[in-house]
């Protein structure tokens, strides 16, 4: 029986991980949230990662806006603790699943960027978390595997989505960016495919590396946000389509951060769907499994 580590167990996406593995009989699951583990100490780190074959990493510092006034706190965990896992990881001969982010490419691309395309973040949080993937790629080469994913939507904790949902009762008109383009993703869809990942990496079939885990297809906020009314049989043409430049934010956000697939096809992996199927799927099931 495998033995799995989750971290960030109390998150959007750890607790669809969560609750993913445990449906399945033949492993047993370790997970964490970040009252039960700190990842930024690395003795708690070390003798909770002993004992386990495989580590899924979700657990991150997620306030985008928040990193540029506080990025050394905001790189303490999604770059020091990621590394401090990771160094467990090697010395217990255990295997990482780190989850990434879009945004450490910066947006000006015209074409989705592949895994291996040159990295710049553009803001704070992009760079913490891209001193995580350095982390894993230089303590981890052989046992390492880090999945950017990009636009998480579900049925635990904020987001886009459910946002959306609460305004749609609340005002009559909404105006939504239309000049961000990126992939809705299901964090549930999400979930299941890490699993059968974190499977393809424990029996040597998966090569380490970068991975885009992301819906495919492309959409802007707009798109997306029409797409959510129109499902729940709401008037799409109550939202508006604006610029980014009507809302000034702290950090700045990639324009165009479509990821490509072609190493999780390479890997044989069962793809996610397009995001409007997704999104279909979630909402019909009230984003509840």
């Amino acid at each position: 029986m495998s033995r799995l580590l989750v971290t960030g167990a109390a998150g959007m996406l750890g607790r669809e991980v969560v609750a993913v593995l445990r449906s399945r009989a033949d492993l047993s699951v370790t997970a964490t949230t970040r009252a039960e583990l700190d990842i930024t100490d690395p003795d708690a780190v070390h003798a909770t990662v002993a004992g386990h074959d495989l580590v899924i990493n979700t657990a991150a510092w997620t306030d985008v806006d928040g990193a540029e006034t506080r990025e050394e706190v905001a790189t303490a965990v999604n770059g020091d603790a990621v590394a401090h896992l990771a160094r467990a990881c090697a010395a217990t001969g255990a295997r990482m699943i780190h989850i990434s982010t879009d945004y450490v490419f910066p947006g000006d691309a015209t074409e989705p960027y592949p895994e291996d395309a040159a990295t710049f973040p553009v803001n704070a949080y992009g760079r913490s978390k891209l001193a995580g993937e350095l982390a894993v790629a230089k303590l981890l080469p052989h046992t390492g595997y880090l999945v950017r994913t990009a636009w998480l939507y579900g049925e635990h904790g904020p987001n886009f989505v459910a946002t959306m949902l609460r305004l749609a009762e609340e005002r009559e008109w909404l105006d939504v960016v239309n000049d961000q383009r990126g992939q809705p993703t299901w964090s549930y869809r999400l979930a299941e495919r890490l699993v059968a990942l974190a499977d393809a990496a424990l029996a040597g079939r998966a090569a380490p590396g970068a991975y885009h885990g992301t819906a495919s297809g492309e959409a802007t906020w707009y798109d997306l946000a029409r797409a959510v009314f129109a499902l729940r049989g709401l008037d799409p043409d109550r939202i508006r389509p604006t610029t980014s430049d009507r809302y000034r934010r702290p950090a700045s956000r990639p324009a165009y951060s479509v990821l490509g697939h072609e190493r999780w096809a390479a890997a044989k992996l069962p793809p996610l769907e397009d995001w409007r199927s997704a999104l279909a799927q979630a909402l019909a099931a009230g984003m509840n499994r």
